[in-house]
């Protein structure tokens, strides 16, 4: 018969130290993680040792929970009975909720999955789950696999590459490539799609599931219980740590290209000097996080996640998991700015033209889609409190100022190279979406898209993250842009003459 966890939990001491009172200085740990640990302490050390050093390891939930104001770490206002006395180990996280995950499987009486979904992570972090549920990265997957004109401009970059005669065309990437490009910062699709007999070094021969698109920790995975993104892209297992998710190298991993260039532009910057020349001295454990205290220069979790206070412990700004809950402007990967979405599925927009964008063309918005002007203007307040923690008013409204200038500014350069590349369709240079085809696939039509796609978005970052310098001008900013259109101009004009077709 399989055990159950939450239906007969034994605690057992772990091998702490009972103090002189008889409390026990460490939590204790369930029988199942007990048992767990038995074999992948020696099989898997690396996990355990990760395991053992987090907080996970040393409190439990209902000691969590017991913690009153600002400092509490657990939002959920209460855990099932049978969580709350032990620490959470690897039992309490892989044996929960086993009919919601389609990779459950039988491993030594255990009801086991691999893979640990937000949902499980909501027992006790309900209220982060939730948020994140409303974050554009919790659907990331979807919003790229099932946008079509998202989907035209990934198989242009990743597809495989077929010749005829004098023309190029792109097909379908294959599985694996998809994984290790796009999807692994959007989240794969994960599907059990059998079973497979492995000989462990332990217990002999065992069977697994075999899970399509996995390993995988993109933000917008699609998990095996249905839910949506993995919190393990920022808080990294097993250690889960509240340091790793703030440091700016957590965010680095897919916010480092061309196309979201936000950690070249941050280590660039006056923050990202102070952050790598006095980080040694900061504190990046502590909740809430003390603004002057115990860090002196944000992170992308300063500005964009963190509850932060300031000397006195009062709240400048509560914790989201909604990255954009201070963010009025979405800057990046599309041709225009535009105001956020209303929803995080964003597939569900259309612009006028029927197309699958927040802006049409010509930089108009689809207004119905998108938030409105109270919305942005609460946003842009939440953000300017975090930059008043550092600096005086006159400051943070002439960045802002500033900011804003540049996204006209931007959208201004690009009007002029789409409306270029509107008449390069329309006189049939380039066979663009009027005719059915891909609008990314030609050569000129990757001119067009870099212009919006790498250079206004560094043009964009360099301004809203307050420095960068270079990175706004020649760096793969202003002298990319405009040569970029420039070049889009000089190849229309070889082309194209006045008596063209006559």
């Amino acid at each position: 018969m399989k055990k159950t966890f939450l239906g007969g939990l034994v605690i057992i001491l772990s091998v702490g130290v009972l103090s002189s009172m008889g409390v026990c200085d460490e939590p204790a740990i369930s029988e199942a993680t007990s048992e767990c640990l038995e074999c992948h302490a020696m099989q898997h050390p690396g996990i355990v040792k990760d395991w053992r050093d987090s907080r996970h390891a040393q409190i439990t939930p209902g000691q969590a929970i017991a913690v009153k104001g600002l400092g509490r770490k657990v939002s959920s206002r209460s855990v099932p009975k049978e969580l709350s006395d032990a620490a959470v180990g690897c039992a309490e996280c892989h044996l929960l909720r086993p009919d919601q995950h389609a990779d459950t499987f039988d491993h030594n009486g255990y009801n086991v999955h691999v893979v640990v979904s937000p949902q499980d992570c909501a027992v006790c972090h309900g209220e982060e789950s939730a948020q994140y549920q409303k974050n554009i990265m919790s659907h990331a997957h979807k919003n790229l696999a099932g946008n079509d004109l998202y989907r035209q401009l990934k198989t242009s970059i990743i597809g495989k590459t077929h010749r005829t005669g004098a023309r190029l065309s792109y097909r379908e990437a294959d599985s694996a490539t998809k994984a290790d490009s796009c999807f692994y910062c959007h989240g794969t699709r994960l599907r059990v799609s059998g079973t497979r007999i492995r000989d462990t070094e332990l217990a002999g021969e065992m069977e697994f599931p075999v899970i399509e698109g996995w390993p995988n920790q993109g933000v917008g995975r699609i998990n095996l219980d249905g839910s949506m993104g993995s919190c393990s892209a920022c808080h990294t297992r097993h250690t889960f740590s509240i340091a790793v998710a703030r440091e700016p190298y957590t965010c680095k991993e897919c916010h480092v290209g061309p196309d979201v260039p936000a950690f070249p532009v941050y280590a660039a910057s006056k923050h990202g000097n102070i952050h790598s020349t006095l980080r040694k001295d900061w504190n990046f454990t502590t909740v809430p996080w003390t603004v002057g205290k115990d860090f002196a220069a944000p992170t992308c979790a300063t500005c964009h996640v963190s509850l932060l206070v300031n000397p006195d412990g009062e709240e400048i700004v509560a914790r989201t998991h909604q990255m954009n809950n201070r963010l009025p402007w979405r800057i990046y990967g599309l041709i225009y700015t535009h105001p956020h979405p209303l929803s995080p599925d964003t597939t569900i927009i259309r612009n006028k033209d029927g197309q699958p964008l927040p802006t049409d063309l010509n930089g108009g918005y689809a207004a119905k889609f998108l938030i409105g002007t109270e919305e942005m203007k609460q946003r842009t307040t939440e953000m300017q409190k975090v930059c008043a923690g550092c600096h005086d008013s006159s400051w943070v409204t002439g960045h802002w100022e500033k900011f804003e200038q540049v996204i006209q500014a931007t959208d201004a350069e690009l009007r002029t190279a789409t409306g270029l590349m509107q008449e390069i369709w329309e006189k049939g240079l380039a066979e663009g979406l009027e005719k059915g085809k891909n609008p990314f696939d030609e050569a000129i039509e990757k001119k067009w898209h870099l212009n919006w796609l790498f250079y206004a978005n560094s043009i964009r970052f360099t301004s809203a993250m307050a420095g960068g310098g270079d990175y706004g001008v020649f760096a793969g900013g202003r002298y990319q842009l405009s040569m970029g259109i420039a070049e889009m101009q000089e190849w229309y004009n070889l082309r194209w003459k006045p008596d063209h077709g006559k």
